[in-house]
């Protein structure tokens, strides 16, 4: 039997064994993605400047299956919106990277299972004369990951354990 907790200590495990200090927040966290990914960013945010609740290098675990208030006409799911998200609250981080995927291989109706970004995901897209703010206003965030990279793509995995969020703090 699958699960999203036994999912999430198999990236724990591996986590561990790359050498990061890690912290499984919970498998059941639910809720609005947009403040799931303030809240995954504060932390890392604390994580860079007090070393509270993990010193760096650190990865921090958690699943659940979050919901997105859908605002426009473009392209998404979940995942990616917290990855997209994730970009602004955690700009300047240097160190920092957010990845959050579907256990099933899909996010929304598209080919993609989720997405990452970095620290620096934000300013790159600004940049690139790219508005981030105008992709979150159209719930687009399969756009923005298709033309900034980050989209992660697997393909069916023919298992659904629920998502699976990692932050990863390696400053």
């Amino acid at each position: 039997m699958a699960s999203n907790i036994i999912a999430l200590r198999a990236a724990e495990t591996e986590a561990k064994r790359l050498g990061y200090a890690t912290l499984v927040l919970s498998s059941r966290i639910e809720g609005d993605t947009r403040e799931c990914a303030m809240f995954h960013a504060a932390i890392a945010r604390e994580i860079l400047n007090s070393g509270v609740p993990l010193t760096a290098p650190a990865c921090v675990i958690s699943g659940g299956e979050t919901t997105v208030r859908v605002t426009g006409a473009g392209l998404g799911g979940r995942n990616m919106e917290f990855a997209l998200q994730s970009a602004v609250f955690i700009e300047g981080c240097e160190g920092v990277t957010v990845a959050s995927v579907g256990s099933d291989g899909s996010d929304g109706p598209t080919d993609a299972a989720g997405a990452f970004a970095d620290g620096g995901t934000a300013a790159r897209a600004r940049a690139a004369g790219q508005d981030i703010f105008n992709y979150m206003r159209n719930s687009d965030s399969y756009n923005f990951f298709s033309t900034q990279g980050g989209l992660i793509v697997t393909g069916p995995t023919n298992t659904n354990v629920m998502d699976i969020r990692i932050v990863v703090v390696d400053k």
